[in-house]
């Protein structure tokens, strides 16, 4: 567990480049005098991923051209902890994810990007990729690609890394690995590699270096003096979590099985507010309870719809198919939700009067909800549910509006009033 690498044969191409990455990485580590155990390795998808299970670091596999992200969470996240962090990604992955690695160096992060870059996408059929250079020939580019690939090192030395280098994929090359795990800060080193699987076949007769004069992206090493990033830079704010005052429990007259609601109407008629309401009121009647609201990208016009879930237990799934309870007051919140009307078998259905309502197998209570005031009637169409159903006693959902901040916009006692009469 001293060494790096668990495994004298790597599971790589005879002659692929990654297996020379690896070993090199690991020889750096060692001559660091690095404990496995303080190196976090994260990789992306492609032929340089199948690494991990021959690691005796912590490993991580990420999403393609994610991993950088993933590098980056743990950079801010272990701030000050003696931890390497080491991220091997493709040429593939790092063109998918090239803002990821942009703003790493941007924010100066303490980690080190190993670029693995054979020029094509290796792992899915030998495909042109963003790192190709002109000429080369790929399974999509048979006559050589048109393009000239990016420039990865300048973007990531004027993003502002630490140390960007690019060493060609033979030889030693453990030196400049070293010099980047070293470096504080950001680090990139792009290795390029040549893949026997495409790129010696669909390249014949060429010589990586040759390739590499061609193609204009000389090895080099570039440096930037900044300081790296430090946690405090981020502080922007404490956790907003610990300034919610928790809900607690009056009393307990939970719904002996979980119950379902929709409750649909038209933005800026306060449905989600209302919807709130009734769900902190069932907290505080000792109920488990989800809420999810949906609206259109405009937000201030359409629809709005509140799906609330009050159950006697912990709620594993809260997407609603076919609800127990809909209440619907408006046209817009019936559009929405005329297909899960339609579909009920059962339950009941709280409707303004204003609205025709499909054939349904549900029982429909009407009232003239917005009578109460196109912003009051949705608590207005709550509190008749409320009453009818019994799933929140009447009282707790009439404390909890009083001690909201709509208590002062609503007429809550007139609509107590006219659930009553």
């Amino acid at each position: 567990m001293n060494t790096i690498l668990k495994k004298a044969v790597l599971p790589y191409c005879k002659g692929c480049g990654h297996d020379l990455v690896a070993r090199n990485t690991a020889a750096a580590l060692e001559q660091m005098g690095t404990d496995p155990l303080d190196v976090i390795v994260v990789t992306d998808i492609g032929c340089h991923g199948i690494i991990d299970g021959c690691l005796n670091t912590h490993t991580v596999h990420g999403l393609h051209g994610r991993s950088v992200a993933i590098g980056a969470g743990m950079a801010m996240g272990l701030d000050g902890q003696a931890k390497k962090i080491i991220v091997f990604i493709g040429d593939g992955g790092s063109t998918i994810g090239l803002q990821h690695i942009l703003e790493a160096a941007r924010l100066n992060l303490d980690m080190t990007v190993v670029v693995h870059n054979n020029m094509l996408y290796g792992m899915t059929g030998g495909q042109t990729s963003g790192l190709t250079p002109c000429g080369f020939r790929t399974t999509t580019s048979s006559e050589g690609n048109p393009w000239t690939g990016y420039d990865l090192c300048a973007l990531a030395h004027t993003s502002g890394a630490a140390l960007t280098s690019r060493v060609t994929g033979m030889g030693q090359i453990s030196g400049q690995l070293r010099e980047a795990f070293e470096t504080p800060g950001f680090s990139l080193v792009e290795v390029i590699e040549i893949c026997p699987s495409y790129g010696v076949r669909l390249n014949p007769g060429k010589k990586l270096r040759q390739i590499i004069e061609e193609s204009g992206r000389l090895p080099g090493r570039w440096v930037n003096n900044r300081e790296p990033f430090l946690i405090k830079q981020g502080e922007k704010t404490g956790n907003l979590l610990e300034e919610l005052e928790a809900i607690k429990v009056d009393h307990k007259s939970p719904p002996g099985k979980p119950v379902s609601i929709v409750v649909s109407g038209s933005a800026g008629e306060g449905i989600q507010l209302a919807a709130g309401i009734m769900a902190t009121a069932a907290v505080r009647s000792g109920c488990h309870v989800t809420q999810k609201g949906s609206y259109p990208v405009t937000v201030g016009v359409g629809f709005s719809t509140a799906e609330v879930i009050i159950s006697p237990r912990p709620v594993i799934f809260h997407g609603i198919d076919i609800p127990d309870v809909v209440v619907v007051t408006s046209g817009d919140g019936l559009a929405h939700c005329k297909r899960r009307i339609k579909a009920m078998k059962r339950g009941t259905v709280f409707a303004d009067t204003s609205l025709e309502l499909p054939e349904t197998g549900a029982a429909v209570v009407r009232q003239d909800f917005r009578s109460a005031g196109i912003r009051s009637a949705c608590l207005f169409a709550l509190f008749r549910m409320s009453a009818d159903t019994g799933i929140i006693s009447l009282g707790t959902l009439h404390r909890t509006v009083l001690e909201s901040r709509l208590s002062p916009k609503v007429p809550v006692d007139k609509i107590m009033e006219m659930v009553k009469g």
